[in-house]
């Protein structure tokens, strides 16, 4: 119906814009997670997926055990589905879209029986033909069906009879699933098993070049790797690299897959060798230094070094978070995290390290907004002979009720051997209720 007339009849509608592109991109990712059970899909927009079955249904405990993890699953993920599984594509989709049952498996000896009472229209025909054949007074399959041909075909044309007999597997409907894209991969084949590490090393050497041309040639860069090595006994063993940007660099590749190499047991020998570009992005050609010129130092080798001997966990940089609490001003992220929007002030000089917790000292301070004269840490007593401050940070009242009145006044100081300590006081020195007036350390400059 019209928006005017759904509105109507629902004021609280919620209307939202039409993204027909997004929309298309969630259906082909749809179609990509339906390989689970069969590598031939292929999407049907606006909604439809198509699923070549052929000798994959029994490896699921045949069609209905199929069409029941199917359901479940989509499920499970809030999409509504309606699912059927028949001998014939075009059966398929007429079942699926005009039977009331949301699952149903249509087994070969049923197919006309379950065919003719479904309208005209179930079996995909141009709106004007689906008209004509109602004018006509055909508004079931079977109707149409039972019609001569010839008289018909005059009349209508030769769309409505092409799509009636592939539904009924008289004519074949092949589905030309769409492949996923082939990742970009170099092999080599060994007339005698590899064993001694300089061979898989020259080897090694010889796939990173053939790839990076090919990938120099595409204008990509890898930015996931796979070094798959076939022992002679038919068993695998993979090496996976990462790397933090884009690269096609041969030198540096063979670097990082160089450094695995000591990890593969070769068992009687390794017969064949895959590099494969597992995730690559765009990378554009650079331009060459000419003469000598300050160049700025490339992190991203030391980065993929480090990131490959320590491992992805261990690497991480802090990135700033909007709030006024210190501890809750930063967090860890990934290398490859983009970056946030936000930046700590540059006006309020925050210490190098932070104390997690906050560890309690004795101070010795004037209320209500006097820094320490002197205060103890880890029983060493220390002199302040220099301060700065306060600098009021009030409680985030909406994470949590504690801090609707909470207070913290923090200083600066410097001790008479010239280290610098972040220190504040709980409240306000005036009101109990903003804090209870103790000292911490909360950052070392």
């Amino acid at each position: 119906m019209k928006l005017a007339q759904a509105q109507a009849m629902v004021p609280a509608l919620l209307v939202l814009p039409a993204r027909e592109e997004a929309d298309a991109h969630a259906l082909s990712g749809l179609a990509g997670w339906c390989r689970r059970y069969t590598p031939a899909t292929r999407a049907e927009p606006p909604d439809g997926v198509w699923l070549d079955l052929t000798g994959c249904a029994h490896l699921f405990g045949g069609e209905d055990a199929l069409l029941s993890d199917l359901g479940r699953r989509l499920q499970r993920t809030g999409l509504s589905v309606r699912v059927a599984v028949a001998p014939t594509p075009g059966a398929a989709h007429a079942v699926a879209r005009h039977e009331p049952r949301p699952a149903w498996s249509v087994p070969s000896s049923r197919l006309p029986a379950v065919l003719h009472p479904l309208p005209v229209e179930a079996l995909r025909l141009d709106p004007e033909a689906a008209a004509l054949l109602h004018r006509y007074g055909l508004r079931t399959i079977g109707a149409l069906d039972a019609v001569p041909r010839g008289p018909l075909t005059r009349r209508l044309g030769t769309h409505a009879m092409l799509r009636l007999d592939p539904a009924f597997g008289r004519v074949a409907e092949p589905i030309r699933p769409d492949l996923p894209p082939v990742p970009m991969q170099e092999g080599l084949v060994f007339a005698e098993p590899l064993q001694g590490a300089e061979s898989l090393a020259a080897a090694n050497a010889l796939l990173a070049d053939k790839l990076c041309r090919r990938l120099d040639a595409a204008c990509l860069g890898a930015r996931r790797l796979e070094l798959v090595l076939v022992r002679l006994d038919g068993s695998a063993c993979v090496q996976r690299v990462a790397l933090a940007r884009p690269s096609r660099a041969q030198r540096h590749i063979g670097r990082l897959l160089d450094e695995r190499l000591d990890r593969i047991n070769p068992g009687e020998g390794i017969e064949t060798m895959w590099l494969v570009a597992c995730v690559t992005e765009k990378l554009a050609p650079e331009q060459v230094a000419l003469g000598e010129r300050d160049v700025t130092p490339e992190l991203a080798p030391l980065i993929d070094t480090l990131r490959n001997r320590l491992g992805s966990a261990r690497l991480w940089r802090p990135v700033p978070v909007e709030s006024d609490v210190p501890e809750r001003s930063v967090r860890r992220a990934g290398l490859d995290a983009p970056a946030g929007g936000s930046s700590w002030p540059l006006s309020l000089p925050r210490p190098v390290r932070l104390v997690e917790p906050p560890q309690p000292v004795l101070a010795l301070a004037e209320l209500p907004d006097h820094a320490p004269a002197a205060f103890t840490w880890r029983r060493r007593p220390h002199r302040v002979l220099g301060a700065d401050g306060p600098e009021r940070i009030a409680g985030e009242w909406w994470l949590r009720g504690a801090e609707l009145f909470a207070v913290r006044d923090y200083f600066r100081v410097e001790d008479e051997d010239g280290r610098r300590f972040w220190l504040f006081r709980r409240g306000n020195g005036v009101d109990p209720a903003t804090g209870d007036l103790g000292w911490f350390l909360h950052g070392l400059f």
